[in-house]
């Protein structure tokens, strides 16, 4: 690739419902998104980058590989990113569609091993019927430069504080950590088609994170 991108497999976006979903007025507060690396690929990440397109707030989870007591190696999910604000207020359009870059030295932790990401989205404001994120794109560490150099990565000087906009979404720690099932959910319906709806979870295409059993 030109600009030096890894290559990765990037899911559709999974909408998790909030509010009434018995009314019109319920709406998808959360979106996911799960990327994963080709042939079980594992990675050192120094950058991800993407197009924002009207998302207020952004949380990453990193799955990645770490030690066991054996000579095993464990899969676990930790947040390296939480509540990143890509738009300070989120009823109107700065920040909207920018471009944005978050570098391994802004993360929580060093983003080594890591063999799936998932990019938890959240948009409070009633304005936009829709947001997600486009163009996204990993960066692998090269401990030859201190910096991945693209046609438009360059260090962001932090947006201002937002407005405490997100009360009565869902605390993005719990759609983390409880999302999988919704993701298995998804799988079996894709490998087995059928005419008859999904069942109990599945709500006009949208799926309430409240129904969910979790374990």
């Amino acid at each position: 690739m030109a600009d030096g991108s890894i290559a990765c497999v990037i899911k559709s976006p999974i909408a998790l419902q909030t509010g009434d979903v018995k009314t019109d007025l319920a709406k998808p507060g959360v979106f996911v998104i799960e990327v994963t690396f080709p042939r079980e690929r594992v990675v050192n990440l120094q950058a991800i980058t993407f197009k924002n397109y009207y998302t207020a707030f952004l949380t990453v989870r990193l799955q990645r590989r770490v030690p066991a007591v054996s000579d095993r190696r464990l899969l676990k999910w930790k947040t390296c990113i939480r509540n990143k604000c890509l738009m300070p207020d989120p009823h109107t359009e700065n920040g909207s569609q920018d471009y944005f870059s978050i570098y391994r030295d802004q993360m929580l932790f060093e983003p080594d091993e890591v063999t799936t990401v998932r990019l938890i989205l959240r948009q409070p404001s009633p304005v936009w019927l829709n947001f997600t994120i486009e163009d996204i794109k990993m960066y692998e560490c090269d401990h030859d430069k201190d910096k991945v150099q693209g046609p438009w990565l360059s260090q962001l000087t932090p947006l201002e504080q937002p407005l405490n906009l997100s009360d009565g979404l869902p605390d993005p720690e719990v759609v983390a950590s409880n999302v999988q099932q919704m993701w298995v959910l998804t799988e079996m319906v894709r490998n087995n088609p059928t005419t008859n709806r999904v069942g109990r979870f599945d709500v006009d295409g949208s799926y309430n994170v409240n129904l969910l059993s979790y374990t």
